[in-house]
């Protein structure tokens, strides 16, 4: 029997999501196994993938089988709920031409290999002129997307990241914060000032035994080692695909708990990726609700849970057992009043001492 114009749309979009987990898969090897020179072999397969997705996305028969679709009368209100997925991304995906997107995703990856090269000298002349080329780039895809879809370049933009997002929606959320942000702050300082100083524990800190305790404080939150891997890059993140998430940290022999917050944050990052719905693996309404509510999750795990007195009430024994700690530092009282330490700082990574959280 032929297939519905529905169901023909979900096997090209199936397709699609094979073709953009491939590139996750490839993007993560990049930046955890692939010598630097790998690089410029990496970016074609990278822009070569990239460009297979956009044929599919630019097939002639696209809006009929779109309007076809909606026509019809025997979807549920998932396959309808996908069906609005599918146009957005479509609407992004053919507003962009072909060339634009492989010049792209070349560029993205040179201006990272550049910046890898250029950190350990914090060398930010080194990095000018691939960052520079990747802004000029950037910005020719939201004059497009915005020309495509009747929205501010930047607008254009932030839809990819955070659905039907706007400026009209952000601005009075961060009026808001600036204008509740700073007196919060003096507050928690001066609260703070009036307590004791919190005790640092003691290092070095082996990096094996930093691994053992974030793969045991990981699989204590739920995650599953038969579908992800916790590995080592520049910058912490989380990728891969739902059934194969990739989590990746960055350590520190005098401070395990850089590492530490930064795994547990990653976690509830893999932990929303695994609980997405199985049904609908590789269509758009199965995939992650946007950026707002994926840092929601993992901020959720490292900030009210993973920071708690009753978590590390729990942790403290096995922290104690994984690096030979003893002594008042390592009480589990301590190591909360340590963990919610708060301190001014101008590099966004680190807000609170001794943990970091990031994407």
């Amino acid at each position: 029997m032929k297939p519905s114009p529905y169901q023909s749309l979900e096997t090209r979009f199936a397709r699609l999501g094979a073709v953009q987990e491939a590139a996750a898969v490839l993007h993560w090897d990049s930046a955890v196994m692939m010598p630097e020179g790998g690089a410029p072999a990496r970016a074609e397969q990278l822009a070569a993938l990239k460009l297979v997705g956009h044929e599919l996305m630019n097939a002639a028969e696209l809006p009929d089988h779109f309007a076809a679709a909606a026509a019809q009368n025997d979807l549920d209100p998932w396959q309808r709920a996908n069906l609005v997925e599918m146009r957005r991304q479509w609407r992004h995906a053919t507003a962009v031409p072909a060339d634009l997107v492989a010049a792209h995703t070349r560029a993205c990856l040179a201006c990272e290999m550049a910046w890898r090269r250029a950190r350990p000298a914090n060398d930010y002349a080194a990095v000018l002129p691939a960052l520079s080329a990747l802004l000029a780039l950037v910005r020719d895809v939201a004059a497009a997307k915005a020309a495509a879809l009747g929205k501010s370049p930047y607008e254009a933009l932030l839809d990819e990241y955070e659905p039907d997002g706007s400026v009209a929606m952000t601005d009075p959320l961060f009026e808001r914060l600036g204008a509740s942000l700073p007196g919060l702050i003096e507050d928690a300082l001066a609260a703070q000032a009036r307590r004791p100083v919190p005790l640092v524990p003691a290092g070095p800190f082996p990096i094996a035994a930093q691994r053992r305790a974030g793969e045991r404080l990981m699989a204590a939150l739920g995650f599953d080692f038969a579908h992800g891997r916790l590995d080592i890059s520049l910058h912490p993140f989380c990728g891969g695909t739902p059934d194969d998430v990739r989590i990746t940290t960055r350590y520190d022999e005098a401070d395990f708990g850089r590492a530490l917050m930064g795994v547990l944050h990653e976690t509830g990052h893999a932990l929303y990726e695994r609980g997405l719905p199985m049904a609908w693996r590789r269509q758009p309404v199965g995939a992650a609700r946007g950026m707002s509510l994926h840092e929601s999750q993992s901020l959720l795990v490292e900030m009210q849970v993973c920071r708690s007195r009753e978590f590390l009430d729990f942790a403290a024994p096995l922290l104690r057992e994984s690096f030979g700690g003893r002594g008042p530092a390592w009480e589990a009282e301590n190591l909360y009043r340590l963990n919610t330490r708060v301190a001014r700082s101008l590099i966004r990574v680190v807000t609170i001492a001794p943990g970091i959280f990031d994407t």
